[in-house]
């Protein structure tokens, strides 16, 4: 982010002023994609449950996270959420672990299938779905969003 924005690091935005920096995409920024899963434990469970249970409503998606150690993670201390992606994010841990291609079919299977089990539990709680022109508004104005982010991402590289 610094060399990407060298020229405005000085610079302070006047009263209500917005400046994107960019999509965050740390994997195209060098981050390494690691499983963890066998880290999984109750402490592990006890830190993601807090944070993504604060809301009352947040049930599944992915944190991208930097952490001085796996240990101090567990005790819910020296980390930082680089990103979240909700449920519409790929699960990343289908890549660079090793996985075959009918493994990785299977944890998106998976993945489409937590979704379906969300959606229905919210829907048998009073949440009701989506009518189908409300989906396609949303995924129009989310491609136009993107869009609008990669014309300043290309700007703020000049």
């Amino acid at each position: 982010m610094r060399s990407k924005h060298k020229s405005k690091l000085n610079y302070i935005l006047g009263q209500g002023e917005i400046y994107y920096l960019s999509n965050a995409l740390n994997l195209s920024r060098g981050g390494k994609l690691v499983s963890l899963a066998h880290e999984k434990d109750e402490k592990l469970l006890r830190v993601f449950d807090g944070l993504s249970l604060y809301t009352k409503h947040f049930y599944y998606g992915r944190y991208d996270i930097k952490c001085a150690s796996i240990e101090d993670l567990k005790e819910g201390k020296n980390f930082y959420i680089l990103e979240y992606n909700g449920c519409g994010a790929e699960p990343h841990h289908i890549y660079g672990n090793g996985n075959t291609l009918l493994q990785a079919y299977k944890i998106v299977l998976h993945h489409w299938n937590m979704l379906y089990k969300i959606s229905a539990y919210n829907h048998n709680q009073g949440m009701r779905y989506w009518k189908f022109w409300r989906g396609w508004k949303f995924l129009k104005d989310a491609k136009r969003h993107f869009k609008m982010l990669k014309k300043l991402d290309a700007a703020a590289e000049l």
